[in-house]
């Protein structure tokens, strides 16, 4: 089991592939869009005022110090939505236009991780020796999904909603070793679990540069999560989530061949790298989520090291049905820590 972390241009001018250099021994794969492209995260080229070309120069060069570490180079084309062109000729010619730039510069993918079929389809159809990821956001849910889509997926995202019930881990396991597929999962989500809204808002992000565009309704807060975080009567949701602590990450690690962080908008990914690769972390849970909802909940901070020991348990075995028995209620007030005001 290694980690696979999602490249992002460092606001403090630091190099991503440093992160990588000084994690080599832990990180087995490094993810990333195409500038321009739409992907299940804000645009790579509009953030920071940095012109599409001069994104995709930074990428280049980022990308042949990260392959120069022998570390594997896994493309997104994982957008929730690509409208009109969804299984057209032209988003056929762009994907393989990518792939050919890029191995042209010996730069290929080992991996391209996709929410669409069409797309994993024509991959394997033109690049055959680029492993297809299913990506976490087409939410499998069961043994059946992969099975449907074997013949153009070599490994799978397992549904994060379900990955803390172990039974549920060990069925998905069983089935990928019974047909040579990986199973990779998200360790830091920091998303609802089963949130009802998650499809309206991945077709947001994946439509962002039109929705800049247009006149929008003014104070509409289209995130679920982020309303609900406003209201410290539901903090204790967060503890419904489907996040892996960093110190109980080893009792999965005989089922999943990648684990994902989530890193591509993080503030601090060496961190969050850091504390994974630790297995521990002395810090504001929330701080190592993504999106991290600490300024929701400031100043309170959910204190990582007041988790009772038995927290695997317990989170395991409520993953899937929560019947509101007070377990989370007593808990978060153990582990919901009011910060001292700065004077």
């Amino acid at each position: 089991m290694y980690f696979a972390i999602g490249y992002q241009r460092l606001e403090n001018g630091e190099p991503f592939w440093e992160i990588v250099r000084d994690y080599r021994s832990s990180v087995g794969e490094v993810y990333f869009p195409w500038p321009g492209m739409a992907s299940g995260r804000m645009m790579l080229g509009r953030t920071g005022g940095v012109p599409e070309w001069d994104a995709q120069t930074e990428l280049l060069e980022e990308l042949t110090a990260i392959r120069g570490l022998g570390k594997k180079l896994d493309i997104l084309f994982n957008a929730n939505c690509y409208g009109a062109k969804a299984m057209s000729t032209s988003l056929m010619n762009q994907v393989c236009s990518i792939l050919d730039y890029l191995g042209n510069k010996d730069l290929l993918p080992e991996v391209a991780t996709t929410t669409s079929p069409f797309v994993a389809e024509t991959i394997k159809r033109f690049f055959p020796q680029v492993e297809t990821r299913a990506s976490v956001n087409m939410r499998i849910d069961g043994t059946l999904g992969m099975e449907y889509l074997a013949d153009i997926f070599d490994s799978f995202y397992m549904r994060r909603d379900l990955q803390r019930d172990l039974t549920n881990v060990k069925r998905f396991r069983e089935w990928c070793d019974d047909h040579g597929k990986k199973l990779c999962m998200l360790a830091n989500s920091g998303c609802l679990r089963n949130c009802p809204a998650q499809s309206f808002h991945d077709n947001l992000v994946a439509h962002d540069a039109e929705i800049e565009e247009t006149k929008n309704v003014s104070g509409y807060q289209p995130h679920l999560c982020w309303k609900l975080y406003g209201k410290k009567k539901q903090y204790e949701e967060i503890l419904r989530a489907s996040w892996i602590r960093p110190e109980d990450l080893k009792y999965y690690q005989e089922y999943f061949d990648v684990v994902k962080l989530a890193t591509r908008q993080h503030s601090h990914p060496r961190m969050v790298l850091g504390a994974y690769t630790a297995g521990e972390y002395q810090g504001n849970l929330l701080d190592l989520l993504e999106p991290a909802f600490s300024p929701a909940f400031a100043p309170y901070i959910i204190d990582n090291t007041k988790f009772p020991e038995d927290w695997h348990n317990i989170a395991t075995s409520c993953a899937n049905f929560c019947t509101h028995c007070g377990k989370c209620k007593n808990i978060l007030n153990d582990v919901l820590v009011k910060m001292p005001e700065e004077q």
